[in-house]
């Protein structure tokens, strides 16, 4: 095991990280949803989701269908703005988001923490 506690037996993941890693990885399996990370990423701003509907360019129940997702697994943040909600991307999870080459070439993967 390594000092972030991610590697196990036989130099494997532990179970609890590749669970982590894998909702992440099923999070951004929808382009959609990956369009939108990287909107919010880009405009590094809470944005309501009039502005990311305008950006996507689909209806709002679908952006606040995926945003329910995105934010299951904490990409984004949501905060609250009088009576709406605005999103914004939750840059300690894209940092420690590791590539899917990483993870699959074995190479050191950043261990996720609480903020993730």
């Amino acid at each position: 095991m390594n000092d972030e506690g991610v590697v196990g037996v036989a130099g494997l993941l532990d179970r609890a990280t590749a669970q982590t890693y894998a909702s992440w990885f099923r999070a951004l399996a929808d382009p959609t949803r990956v369009q939108i990370v990287e909107y919010l990423a880009r405009q590094a701003q809470a944005m309501s989701v009039g502005e990311i509907v305008a950006a996507i360019g689909l209806a709002q129940s679908t952006v606040s269908q995926h945003l329910k997702i995105l934010t299951e697994v904490r990409f984004v943040l949501v905060e609250p703005v009088g009576t709406a909600r605005h999103y914004r991307i939750n840059d300690a999870c894209v940092d420690c988001f590791p590539s899917a080459a990483d993870v699959v070439m074995g190479r050191p993967a950043p261990s996720p923490n609480g903020t993730c």
